[in-house]
């Protein structure tokens, strides 16, 4: 192989999901240490929605993280921001009363926004078009795997040591993935690991109406397109599940179905183990409807009908008696969110041009927090008054009106006569 690394794309996407990893597991320490740190410092419940709703704040600023990808380039931009995000969850450790907290959540939303517009990046860069949905799915399965990882992470910290501990025992490990990447990570054209037939496939598998453009993006000609709508609002509805996953969750499962800190070490990680599975189950049935003669666009809106479908057992969540299947309910609720989540972001790849794509995540991003941040400060408004219910009905209805918008406003370009069609091979 003349030092030559076989299959490198599928090893440089697998550190992309190992920084996913860190960014979720470093912004899923407060969910999981919530209740402690709440009775510690004497946090409400509606103060608690104001220091998420400020991390939601920050990371709406996805826009800015993908403009600067795109501007100074995936390896540095990368590491700047995980840096930042290390040092930032470390300081968490000295916060003393919700206002310090709030500042530090809105400090961290802002550099951890960078974590899709990073992957569709790579994704965009290293990955033709057939392999780009699993490879969308390999790397998303970084944010469920990071909050899979939290609860007994932190649990375990706040046992052994506090809760304070648990931030810093975080922040070393994202600090410790940013050597990593700075050894490990090169683009296709400068990666001597790299072989020609491998950069021949790359390239062989990349749409020419998808080409880099050489020139940075335009914000206003990228809101002027339908395309960009179609795949923005469908997420403004979708992420609100997951950022009642990561940030409600504990505490729902702590103040109504009253499971103490071992419980919630023991259970509250399952629903992101399913929507490990949701991240592969997506993009096979992409694949599945590709071999059936849909197109990419199609079989990506179709995948995501599925997902939104299967999204209606959120509706019952609070209504079943039994914790355990409220349990099961929440993993179901995990997985149809993967299942729909990691089709519409691989669409940015799909539509734009690869000097776009980092920016158009990262603007669609800023919608999908958006989403999250008005549905948490909704959660942290009324919870007391009429509780969680209405909330995971909520959560089932949403992307079913997401699906429709998907069909309505995407236009698919395997109906333009500059696209080709793509070749499906058996694996």
């Amino acid at each position: 192989m003349n030092g030559k690394i076989r299959a490198l794309r599928w090893w440089m996407i697998g550190l992309v999901m190992l920084g996913a990893v860190l960014n979720y597991l470093t912004r899923s320490t407060l969910g999981v240490a919530a209740p402690t740190v709440l009775a510690d410092l004497h946090i409400g419940p509606k103060e608690y929605s104001w220091i998420t709703g400020a991390f939601q704040l920050g990371v709406m600023l996805q826009p800015l993280c993908g403009y600067v990808l795109d501007s100074i380039g995936l390896k540095l931009g990368f590491a700047l921001f995980a840096t930042a995000w290390s040092l930032i969850t470390m300081a968490h450790g000295l916060a003393g009363n919700w206002q310090a907290l709030l500042g530090l959540r809105g400090a961290l939303g802002v550099a951890e926004g960078c974590a899709h517009p990073a992957g569709m990046k790579a994704v965009s860069t290293w990955f033709p078009a057939r392999e780009r949905g699993l490879a969308g799915g390999v790397y998303n399965i970084g944010a469920s795997m990071g909050s899979v990882l939290a609860p007994p992470l932190v649990a375990w910290s706040i046992l052994v040591w506090n809760w304070r501990a648990a931030f810093v025992v975080a922040g070393v490990l994202g600090l410790a993935w940013v050597a990593l990447w700075l050894l490990a990570y090169e683009s296709p054209d400068k990666h001597k690991g790299l072989s020609d037939a491998e950069r021949d496939l790359i390239a062989a598998g990349q749409e020419a109406h998808l080409e880099d453009a050489g020139t940075r993006p335009s914000l206003l000609s990228l809101l002027g397109r339908r395309n960009f709508w179609g795949i923005a609002l469908p997420r403004f509805l979708a992420d609100p599940t997951w950022g009642t996953l990561s940030f409600w969750i504990p505490l729902y499962l702590t103040t109504v179905r009253h499971f103490d800190l071992k419980q919630i070490a023991l259970f509250a990680w399952l629903p992101f183990v399913a929507a490990d599975i949701g991240c592969l189950f997506g993009p096979a049935v992409v694949l599945f409807l590709q071999r059936r003669g849909v197109s990419l666009v199609n079989a990506r809106r179709g995948a995501f009908t599925l997902g939104a479908a299967l999204m209606t057992g959120m509706m019952f969540v609070g209504r079943v008696e039994s914790p355990y299947i409220a349990i099961a309910l929440l993993c179901l609720g995990g997985f149809a969110h993967q299942t729909l989540s990691v089709t519409v972001i691989t669409m940015s790849s799909d539509l734009f041009r690869r000097n776009e794509v980092a920016t158009v995540a990262g603007l669609a991003g800023f919608f999908a927090n958006l989403g999250v941040l008005v549905f948490s400060l909704l959660i942290g408004g009324l919870v007391a008054t009429v509780g969680y219910d209405p909330f995971f009905v909520a959560l089932g209805v949403l992307d079913l009106a997401g699906a429709a918008l998907l069909w309505i406003l995407v236009r698919d370009p395997a109906n333009t006569s500059t696209a080709k069609p793509v070749t499906v091979p058996a694996l």
